[in-house]
């Protein structure tokens, strides 16, 4: 592996994975820089195994991974040290009050009881659980299950934060607060993020770049603005009324018009240039509001890529 370490969150050679006869990871080979990681990918497409690979829960038939510059194969406890891990299944201890749950967490990575303690009651006060922090846990919505393992994963201000499907089976309320933590620690915390789930805008809410996997190999990987490349000769446009005259004239003129709720989708002829849409505006009386090159949706980027290999959706 080649590279600056100080500018590699981590890094896959090779790494293949298998379980009896399934490969889940094939000979993986990606190279990630620090920052918020989008990882998406079909049902099957080795997500989870890489994670696991990440964290030396389990071990690669062959290959090798460096994860914060460490060789996961030798030094699997450094490493779980610098991350925090949120799992998408249930991992909280019943009989258990919040703050001991997250004290417990800072205790296992090194940090002495008091410490722990007190920076439970820290983190807790963060993620908004002030007010049940000696509540069981067993007695917390789900949202507040999602929020409290977020506060133990985060208790000893990792490097690297994972979070496997976190927004997963919660309510809009509940979603829209978690992607706001992962933001604020991704953009404002200086905390590095590997954000799996199937919920394409969570990932583009919180996240600047992206991994596709599947059939366990990289089909893309990079910024998402950049890979939500212009569609040459297309533009959005809004108007201040009613687009339906406005449409049929630009359809006379050779232009193909799609109607997305209250924008248009337009394609203007080739040779063409965007004036000639202020043109038709005016002569038409129309007043256009909003007005840019259409790009990409990081669904097509994903289905594009995915589509590309064998993976059942």
């Amino acid at each position: 592996m080649s590279g600056n370490a100080a500018s590699i969150l981590f890094a896959l050679e090779k790494v293949t994975k298998t379980y009896g006869a399934i490969t889940a990871l094939d000979e993986l080979s990606v190279c990630v820089p620090p920052g918020a990681i989008g990882l998406l990918g079909p049902n099957g497409s080795g997500k989870t195994t890489m994670i696991r690979t990440l964290l030396g829960l389990i071990p690669a038939n062959g290959g090798s991974a460096r994860v914060l510059g460490m060789d996961v194969r030798r030094r699997q406890l450094d490493i779980r040290r610098l991350i925090g891990f949120v799992p998408e299944d249930e991992c909280l201890f019943p009989g258990v009050v919040g703050v001991e749950f997250v004290a417990y967490a800072g205790e296992l990575v090194g940090m002495p009881a008091r410490d722990a303690m007190q920076r439970a009651h820290e983190v807790l006060d963060y993620v908004g659980l002030t007010e049940v922090r000696y509540r069981q846990v067993e007695s917390y919505s789900s949202g507040m299950k999602q929020r409290l393992k977020l506060a133990a994963a985060i208790i000893h201000d990792p490097k690297l934060l994972i979070l496997d499907e976190p927004t997963n089976g919660m309510d809009p309320a509940g979603r829209k607060d978690m992607l706001a933590l992962a933001h604020d620690l991704a953009h404002h915390k200086n905390m590095s993020l590997l954000f799996s789930s199937h919920l394409l805008p969570d990932v583009e809410a919180v996240c600047d770049h992206i991994i596709v996997l599947g059939a366990g190999q990289l089909l893309v990987q990079g910024n998402i603005r950049e890979l939500k490349a212009v569609h040459p000769g297309s533009f959005e446009v809004r108007l201040k009324a009613d687009g339906t005259s406005f449409s049929r004239q630009l359809t006379d003129l050779g232009c193909a018009v799609q109607r997305r709720g209250d924008m248009l989708l337009i394609q203007i002829p080739p040779g063409s240039t965007p004036a000639m849409l202020w043109q038709t505006a005016a002569a038409h009386q129309q007043q256009i509001r909003h007005l840019r090159p259409q790009r990409s949706t990081l669904e097509e980027v994903f289905l594009n890529a995915v589509e590309r290999t064998s993976c059942p959706l």
